[in-house]
């Protein structure tokens, strides 16, 4: 699906104090950026930043980086959070985007930076021949692998059945993660529904009945 360019969005995003301009000089420098030593946690394909902006309201003692692709997106959240700061006068200090691709992560972030890693409702790339583009891949998980601390972490969301068997499919495969917990039906699983915070596709799709998939991936040796 062509995403729609909205006017004035490059610049707009280039104008937010919330999204970072050249990611990459911050690379191994992210608490110093944030000037603490929290965790780092990134959600890749944030969307309209609802979910991460409800986790940054929650949790003041993390610190989170919500990355997307696209600033026709991205000025959504962008809008989004500056509605929120304009109604509470008040800021989230501990979140901020970027605008990039998923690809470059191990570019943006040093080796044990970030402790976990959301993904939610990804593009499924239906198609065999775009498997590898897919971010439960195992081309991306060793992306992940490459920034995410020890016992760092990768939470997947999706109502998508066949992008989900494909993502348990391919941890099976792999030689260094695991699958640690694994729901078909999140808001009817008791135990790992519990704080869960919907994103605008969950909500959407929840509403139509669609069962909402989730799994947990961690390193093999902490399973």
């Amino acid at each position: 699906m062509r995403l729609r360019n909205i006017p004035g969005a490059n610049e707009a995003v280039a104008a937010s104090p919330y999204c970072i301009q050249n990611a990459a000089e911050h690379r191994g420098q992210w608490h110093a950026f944030f000037e603490n030593d929290h965790p780092i946690h990134i959600e890749i394909g944030m969307g309209k930043g609802r979910f991460l902006m409800a986790l940054a309201q929650k949790n003041p003692q993390i610190n989170y980086i919500g990355i997307e692709r696209y600033t026709s997106v991205l000025l959504r959240a962008v809008e989004k959070l500056n509605i929120y700061i304009e109604e509470n006068e008040s800021t989230l200090p501990n979140i901020r985007f970027i605008c990039m691709d998923a690809q470059d992560i191990a570019n943006v972030f040093a080796e044990n930076e970030v402790d976990r890693i959301y993904l939610n409702f990804s593009d499924p790339w239906p198609k065999a021949r775009h498997s590898r583009r897919r971010l439960t891949s195992l081309d991306f998980f060793a992306r992940y692998d490459k920034v995410l601390v020890q016992d760092g972490q990768v939470e997947f969301k999706t109502d998508n059945r066949d992008l989900f068997d494909f993502s348990v499919e391919s941890l099976g495969e792999s030689e260094t993660w695991g699958i640690s917990e694994c729901t078909y039906d999140l808001h009817h699983d008791e135990i790992m529904n519990v704080g869960n915070i919907m994103t605008e596709y969950e909500e959407k799709f929840s509403s139509m009945d669609h069962p909402i998939c989730k799994l947990i991936a961690k390193r093999r040796c902490l399973l």
